[in-house]
This record gives structure tokens, C-alpha cells and sequence, in this order.
């Protein structure tokens, strides 16, 4: 666990500049946690975990019965406490804890851990707290929650939805509460979470850093500010803090009483029935998130514009149909629809925005955050420590939402990357001979390819690895901290030294050295590098985009399956790797589109280029095993003696024993085979373009694996 403890005061949440929305989800959080969390996407440098952290210091304090490691509340204790049952005691007045989740995190980090050998020998629940339980009543922070185990996602959501955690080991049981908010952030760079677990979070919010130099001028001030005076900085902002503070628990206090009148749930509906929102969390989350804006607003009924602003922040996440689609709303569409479900009794509902009474004295803009429910509920940026005043631009509650919706209208392109040649038509050559990007063609569903043999790698859906995860195979003895406990393997370690420990009754006497752990076998992520032959001889226009598909398939295939990816494109004289191994399947979708062909093939150097990469890759993660999959018609002519040197680079990959597909693009009544060479000094398979599909070859893999035994 790291729970905030820091000396030093924490960065004050009202000195966080801009990202209005980011502040306005933590905050709807904070007044009613029902509304399911909030998932920050951003690039880094955004001041993501700044701002996340600061919102600790905002939550009231919990009352929690001293000695109870599960945060009870004294008036309303858990009745399964595994601390329980509770006698009247003394009170503890804590403020509220923000526990962050490594992402290194063991499944016994998270939800805690049973001493097995206590409940064999003893028969006693020896239970040993994980995070959940130490978040309970507070915030449980994940930064790169894309990056965290898909098995631990998923139970860091189960707990979140339920309200408690769970922990079955070999039949012994323990339940203990888990009501926290949770808080991710992410880098999409760095790859996507699926589209089930984002669906888990309640709200989503793009960051992204401010292009006005005045607002840029203004973050950097007071930042150097409080690195040189942390408390005296905390103390120039202690009054805006309590002030939200007080607006946080005032509207707590009001939540209960906000009405959600039949007018705004018909245009909740229509939103996420226009928008095509699967299931029907969307529509909850909504309800929740528009009640607690009214109620930040200091309101008891619920207007469209909070309904407009909770569609803004609780479905952009909701509409990815695939994994390269980014997340963004049509905003015409959403006031369209909201215009056409607005209902006659929208104007019972009172005022409206402009016409009621601002429901907080303290501030102008609906009370001491500054801002009102568009606003982000962020104080006044008022240039302090000798900053200027902000920019209306900076100040504009329009600016978030209109970075989103250009995000969400602008297909990411990655950076430093050279532009495609001018062109008139789509394929006509360039400078050079080089003829610019074509489209892909229609992806399809794969067949797994898979790396032969028993890894140990992370996590995934591709190749048999042993893992913590799967079907028993097996037992032994532990390394380290006990993990899966296999029992019928223990009871036979233990059982033969019974007497001599002198057993006496029905108890089993068993001790450390008895233990054995289950030996199990699952499925591993792999890096999957492309090696793509960009040469003059793939470039007609429709054997490319047909090229381009498979390849695109092959991306999707690998996002499935949570593998890590890499591209090494070749043409004229040399290979350029033109997207470093990665998670980010999105990146290699961009790089794809953008590739242009011509030139020579120069197939040697893409496989001593590919050669390096590999060397790299197994230094910095040698349980990650590679499969590298050549597209190309198997021509080499770049450089001197081209097929000499292409024959020895392959066997080079061969001798490290790197798995090998070559993906066939030769095409015309005239073949010459030149990729199934390849494959066979690969020692490796070749499928054609057509063989790739999942529903044309019935036997794919075992051809894969059955090749590599052969050679």
C-alpha cells in the first residue's frame, strides 16, 4: 500500500490550473460516490496524479471504531467484519485515505491474503488486510490502470460495483466491505483498456495540455511556487480549500433530496438510446451524475443542462465499437436530441440556469469553487504568487469540451512522423518512384498464431504460458510467499510426518515446509513484430490495401489478445522501424495508414533490422517471447547479393529460435514461392493472405508448430 503520508502539504486542489472537467468529474465523485468513478485519459505531463491527489485533502473526515483494520463506522458497523463483532468503544476521527495500487500489484496486495497454514492447523480465519480494505471509506487512486493485470481490473471493478471484496482460498471464505472512489489515469499511448472495463468506470475525462501561454505561464508559476514554499503555498490557498470544502459536504447533504423528474429521464434515455450505448449502465450513471451536478448547483430538481453535461462525461467512453475508435460525443447530435425529448414540463423544473438565484452567497459563479456545474467547480484563477490573470480562454467552460470533440474528430497521428507525398490521385507515384498511402482493406477476424512450447510471460490471450491463472497442471513447492495453494498435494506432503509430530484428534498437523502451491497453465501476451515489405513490388494500389487489411487484422488480433506490438517497415535501401515495441495497437494502426510503397526491397536489412529490436526487447523483458510476422512476397532486391544476405539474416532469427510466420502477398497465375523459402530458413510457416483468415484453414496452428518440429 502507499497511502498518502507525505510531510510535506499536499498541492491544494483550487491551485490546479485549467482542466475544468477533470476537476468537475473528481468532484461529482466526491459528492455522490454512486456515480462510479472517473477514468483520466491523458497525455503525460498533465498534472493528472496532481490533481487526483489533491482531492484528499477536499473529503470530509470518517468517524471509524478505533482498532477496526476495515475503517467500520461506529454507527452503522459491517456486520460480516472479519475484526467483528464491534462492542462499543472509542471513536476515531481520521481524515479520509487515499490508497494508491501499484501497478506491480499482487492479487494478495489487493484483496488481502489468508494464512493458509493457520486454517489447516488451526482452523482459524487468520486474515492478512489488502487494499481494498484499507481503501474502504476513502480513494483508491490507480495511475496507468491500463497497465494493471487484466484479472486485477477486474476485481478492483467487482469490488467498486458490490461494495465488498471477496477472498476464496481451498473453501475458507472472507468478506469484509469495500465503498471507496475510484480514481484511474491512463496514457493511451501507452495502450487502451477494454471496452468491458471501461464501461465499469462511471465518467471519463480527456486532459490535455493548454496551448495558451498565458495558462502555461501560470501552471509553471505556481508549481515552482510551492516546490520552493510547500506550506506557505498551502496557506495562500487554505480559504478557497475550506470554502470547498464546505461545498462539497453541503451538497452531500442535499443529494438526497434532488428530484429526478420523468422530462429529464425521457432525455436520458433518448441520449443513450441515439448514441447506441450498449446496456443500460450508461443510463444509470447519467441519472446519478445529473442529480449530483443539481446538487453541486445547490439545486433539488434537474435541469437539461445537467443532463447535457453527465451525457459529456458519462459516454464518450461508452461509443468505442472497436479498439481504434476514439472516444468523443457529437455534441450537435447530443443538443439535438435533448431539444427534440425535451418534454413540456422542462420549465417547471424552476428557472433555469440564467434565471435563478445564485444558490451560494459566497461567490459569484455559484459559490466558493468558482464556476458553476459547466465550470469544473474550480476556483477563480486570480493569478497569485504574481501570476497574470488567466485568458477567457482559460477560463471558458466551452475549452475542455471543445478539445474533446476535436480529439474525437481528429484520428490520432503519431508524432515525428514524415508526411505522405502530395498527390492528385490515391496511388499515383511521387518523387522518387515512391508512390503515397493507400487505404487498408476490410479487416477480418485471424487465426491465433502462437509461439510453440510453455512460456512464463505476463498475462494474455495468445500462447500456452504457466501463469497464476488457468487450469491445474501441477504442484510444488513455493518461492517465496505461497500463491494458489494446491491442497490434495499438501495433505500428501503433510500426511506421512503425522505421528512422529505426534498428532493427537481430527486436526492435521502441518507446517511450512508441507505447503505446495498449484502449478498452472494459461495463456501469455507475446510481442508481435511486424516486419512489412513496403517495396515497388507490393505497391500496386489494390494488392496493397488488400496487404494493409491483414495487416490491420492482425493489430486487432493482438489488441485482443494483449499483446505487445512492433512495426518494421522495408523499402528502397533500408528498414526503418517505424513503431517501437509497444501496447498501443492504436499507434500501429496510424503508422499503417500512413505507410507509403516504391522502391527496391531490400528484404535483408527489415530482418537484421528486426534481429536488433528482438536482441533489445529480450534485455528488457526476457519472459516476454516474440513472434515476428513477415508480410511480404519473399522478393529480395536491395543491396548487394540480396538473396545471399536475406537467406543469412534469416537464419540468424532462426538459430535464437524466434517464431516465425511469413504471410504470403505473392499474387498473379505465375508464382515462384519465394515466401515459403523464406518461411523454411525462418524455419518458420507461410500463409497466404487467404490462409489467414479463420474461417479458410482448419488446422493454421498446428501447421505453425508442427513446421518447428520438424525442422
Amino acid at each position: 500500500m502507499t497511502t498518502a503520508h507525505n510531510t510535506a502539504p499536499q498541492y491544494p486542489f483550487t491551485a490546479v490550473v485549467g482542466m475544468d472537467d477533470l476537476r468537475l468529474a473528481l468532484l461529482l465523485n466526491a459528492v455522490s460516490p454512486a456515480v462510479g468513478g472517473v477514468l483520466v485519459r491523458g497525455e503525460k505531463g498533465t498534472a493528472k496524479s496532481t490533481a487526483v491527489r489533491a482531492l484528499s485533502a477536499l473529503m470530509p473526515h470518517v468517524d471509524v471504531i478505533s482498532g477496526c483494520r476495515f475503517a467500520c463506522a461506529p454507527a452503522a458497523p459491517d456486520p460480516g467484519c472479519p475484526d467483528g463483532p464491534h462492542e462499543a468503544g472509542a471513536v476515531e476521527d481520521r481524515p479520509t485515505r487515499m490508497v494508491e495500487l501499484p501497478v506491480g500489484a499482487s492479487e494478495d496486495r489487493l484483496v488481502g491474503a489468508l494464512d493458509i497454514e493457520r486454517a489447516l492447523s488451526e482452523g482459524v480465519k487468520a486474515f492478512e488486510p489488502g487494499l481494498l480494505a484499507d481503501a474502504h471509506r476513502g480513494i483508491l487512486y490507480v495511475d496507468e490502470v491500463n497497465l494493471l493485470h487484466d484479472h486485477l481490473v477486474d476485481l478492483l471493478l467487482d469490488a467498486a460495483a458490490m461494495g465488498a471484496s471477496y477472498v476464496e482460498r481451498e473453501g475458507v471464505s472472507v468478506r469484509h466491505a469495500a465503498r471507496f472512489l475510484l480514481v484511474g489515469t491512463m496514457n493511451p499511448e501507452e495502450g487502451e483498456l477494454r471496452p468491458q472495463l471501461l464501461d465499469r468506470f462511471g465518467l471519463t475525462v480527456e486532459v490535455a495540455a493548454s496551448r495558451e501561454p498565458d495558462q502555461r505561464v501560470e501552471v509553471v508559476r505556481r508549481r515552482l511556487a510551492y516546490d520552493a514554499d510547500p506550506a506557505g503555498f498551502a496557506a495562500r490557498w487554505a480559504a478557497e480549500e475550506d470554502a470547498l470544502r464546505h461545498r462539497i459536504t453541503a451538497a452531500r447533504e442535499l443529494l438526497p433530496g434532488v428530484m429526478l423528474g420523468d422530462a429529464a429521464l425521457r432525455q436520458i434515455a433518448a441520449t443513450c438510446a441515439a448514441f447506441e450505448v450498449d446496456g443500460m449502465r450508461a443510463d444509470i450513471v447519467m441519472a446519478r451524475t445529473a442529480a449530483a451536478l443539481a446538487a453541486w448547483a445547490g439545486r433539488t430538481d434537474v435541469l437539461e443542462e445537467d443532463v447535457r453535461q453527465a451525457a459529456l462525461l458519462a459516454l464518450p467512453h461508452r461509443r468505442r465499437r472497436n479498439p481504434f475508435d476514439a472516444p468523443g460525443l457529437d455534441e450537435d447530435k447530443l443538443d439535438r436530441t435533448l431539444e427534440e425529448f425535451g418534454g413540456a414540463d422542462e420549465g417547471t423544473n424552476g428557472e433555469g440556469a440564467d434565471g435563478e438565484d445564485d444558490p451560494d452567497p459566497d461567490g459569484p459563479d455559484g459559490g466558493p469553487g468558482g464556476g458553476g456545474p459547466d465550470g469544473g467547480g474550480a476556483p477563480p484563477q486570480d493569478g497569485r504568487d504574481g501570476g497574470p490573470q488567466e485568458s477567457p480562454t482559460a477560463q471558458s467552460p466551452e475549452l475542455p469540451h471543445q478539445q474533446e470533440r476535436e480529439t474525437a474528430e481528429t484520428p490520432e497521428r503519431p508524432q515525428e512522423e514524415p508526411a505522405a507525398p502530395e498527390q492528385s490521385q490515391e496511388g499515383t507515384p511521387a518523387a522518387g518512384g515512391e508512390k503515397a498511402a493507400v487505404g487498408a482493406g476490410e479487416p477480418f477476424r485471424t487465426r491465433r498464431l502462437d509461439v510453440p512450447g510453455l512460456g512464463e510471460g505476463a498475462d494474455g490471450r495468445r500462447s500456452r504460458a504457466r501463469t497464476a491463472h488457468g487450469r491445474t497442471t501441477g504442484a510444488r513447492r513455493p518461492h517465496g510467499a505461497l500463491g494458489k495453494l494446491h491442497l490434495a498435494a499438501t495433505v500428501q506432503a503433510a500426511a506421512p510426518h503425522q505421528r512422529a509430530r505426534g498428532r493427537h484428534g481430527r486436526g492435521l498437523v502441518v507446517r511450512r515446509d508441507d505447503l505446495r502451491e498449484a502449478v498452472r497453465e494459461g495463456r501469455e501476451g507475446n510481442l508481435v513484430l511486424f516486419v512489412v515489405d513496403a517495396s515497388g513490388s507490393m505497391a500496386a494500389r489494390k494488392r496493397m490495401s488488400a496487404v494493409k487489411g491483414a495487416v490491420l487484422s492482425l493489430l486487432l488480433d493482438a489488441y485482443q489478445r494483449r499483446d505487445k506490438i512492433g512495426m518494421i517497415t522495408f523499402r528502397g535501401s533500408g528498414a526503418e522501424l517505424a513503431l517501437p515495441p509497444t501496447s498501443s495497437v492504436e499507434a500501429g494502426a496510424a503508422r499503417l495508414e500512413q505507410l507509403p510503397t516504391g522502391g527496391r526491397t531490400p528484404l535483408s536489412e527489415g530482418l537484421l533490422r528486426a534481429h536488433e529490436v528482438l536482441r533489445v526487447e529480450r534485455l528488457r523483458d526476457a519472459s516476454r517471447r516474440p513472434l515476428l510476422v513477415v508480410v511480404t512476397d519473399g522478393r529480395a532486391t536491395g543491396g548487394p547479393e540480396p538473396v545471399v544476405r536475406a537467406t543469412r539474416a534469416a537464419r540468424l532469427l532462426a538459430g535464437q529460435g524466434t517464431a516465425s510466420v511469413v504471410v504470403d502477398c505473392e499474387a498473379g497465375p505465375v508464382r515462384l514461392g519465394l515466401a515459403g523459402e523464406l518461411a523454411r530458413e525462418l524455419q518458420g510457416t507461410a500463409v497466404t493472405l487467404d490462409e489467414l483468415r479463420a474461417d479458410s484453414v482448419s488446422a493454421l496452428v498446428r501447421t505453425v508448430q508442427g513446421n518447428r518440429k520438424a525442422a
